[in-house]
């Protein structure tokens, strides 16, 4: 992405005390890109607002307007690591790499839990495995 190529304007930019992070509506105008790279507008946010750590930068829900040559997401700058980790959902942790994946699929959970339920007492314990 060549810095030309790519326009980035933040709207309804606020500062969030109590989720200890900043949020804005992030629009980028690419005129000839399909799409732009979000580690690279991660980049250009972080030289914008000064952030230190980029990994404190998260942006998601990108959609691109019909026609072409302009998205728009949602941008959150938090003061740190540790604040990210402690407010932003699990999901949404696990799909910036920061948490880990569930380890089992729904539907062994839900056969496990309906295994569970035709034996009673100690049986229990054998039918986990």
């Amino acid at each position: 992405m060549s810095d030309s190529a790519v326009t980035i304007r933040t709207k309804k930019f606020i500062t969030n005390r109590l989720l200890q992070r900043k949020q804005f509506v992030c629009e980028l105008i690419h005129p000839g890109l399909a799409g732009v790279s979000k580690t690279d507008v991660k980049e250009k946010i972080a030289k914008m607002y000064k952030v230190a750590d980029p990994s404190c930068i998260l942006l998601y829900g990108f959609k691109v307007a019909f026609g072409g040559g302009r998205s728009t997401g949602f941008g959150l700058i938090y003061d740190s690591l540790a604040a990210a980790k402690k407010f932003e959902p699990k999901y949404r942790l696990t799909r910036f790499g920061m948490g880990a994946a569930k380890t089992q699929a729904r539907k062994q959970r839900k056969e496990r839990k309906n295994r569970m339920k035709k034996v009673r007492g100690i049986k229990k314990t054998k039918t986990t495995k």
